[in-house]
């Protein structure tokens, strides 16, 4: 089933009734990082520069390479903060856009299935920075762990796997079931979401795709859950 609603999921990254949401999550999140660049950038400048700058005795022309060489590392250390700011920044953007996975996903491949309800607006921007939230918590933790030899994969594979898979799934059953019902169900079939999860960790972990991560997620977890849901109804239980 999870290697299934994988394969589906992005079949429907690419599908024209995805293609809309799609631009609008990808242009958002670009034009959303290069705004924190320009913020970033123009922080560093006006604050951590003169306060290192009051350090550094004056020093003849001749040394002017060093300051270029410095502008650049701090440039580069600009550019790595953005990048640990990607995955935060995506995940808050697409949550906002997750029923509309969702909807497509549930009009495309289950037309016979009653359709799911959006959630409330109130409920979906707390779902939005409950994702932001874990994604964030869980790449400090698997950051941290990077220090520690041997572990770092492991925990990053780990701590994304069960964090993702819990947050997503809940959110995919939470369109046909109450909350508490839907944290029943995913308790359940807890193995099950969590091997998923890992799934969404790799797909976390290949650079620039990442930024599709969360619309991938989306739309494993309604198949997943739907698969779930049909087998549930075949065996009668």
């Amino acid at each position: 089933m999870i290697i299934h609603a994988a394969r589906l999921s992005i079949a429907n990254l690419f599908a024209a009734e995805t293609r809309k949401v799609f631009w609008k999550v990808l242009g958002l999140t670009l034009l959303a990082l290069i705004a924190l660049w320009f913020v970033l950038r123009s922080t560093f400048i006006a604050f951590a520069l003169p306060w290192l700058q009051s350090f550094m005795p004056p020093a003849p022309d001749w040394t002017s390479w060093l300051t270029f060489l410095l502008a650049v590392l701090a440039s580069l250390g600009l550019a790595l903060v953005l990048a640990l700011l990607i995955s935060p920044v995506t995940a808050l953007i697409a949550g906002l856009f997750l029923d509309d996975v969702a909807e497509v996903v549930e009009k495309r491949d289950y037309p016979a299935d009653a359709p799911g309800k959006a959630l409330p607006f109130a409920r979906a921007m707390k779902s939005s920075l409950k994702f932001l939230g874990v994604v964030v918590v869980g790449n400090v933790i698997a950051l941290l762990l990077l220090f520690i030899p041997g572990v770092n994969l492991i925990a990053f594979f780990l701590v994304n796997g069960y964090l993702l898979g819990r947050e997503f799934f809940e959110f995919a059953a939470m369109r046909f079931r109450p909350p508490e019902e839907a944290r029943r169900f995913r308790t359940k079939y807890a193995f099950t979401v969590f091997l998923a999860g890992l799934v969404i960790a790799a797909f976390l972990a290949v650079p620039i795709v990442n930024l599709l991560t969360p619309l991938f997620a989306a739309g494993m977890m309604v198949h997943l859950h739907k698969l779930i849901s049909h087998k549930e109804a075949a065996l009668g239980t």
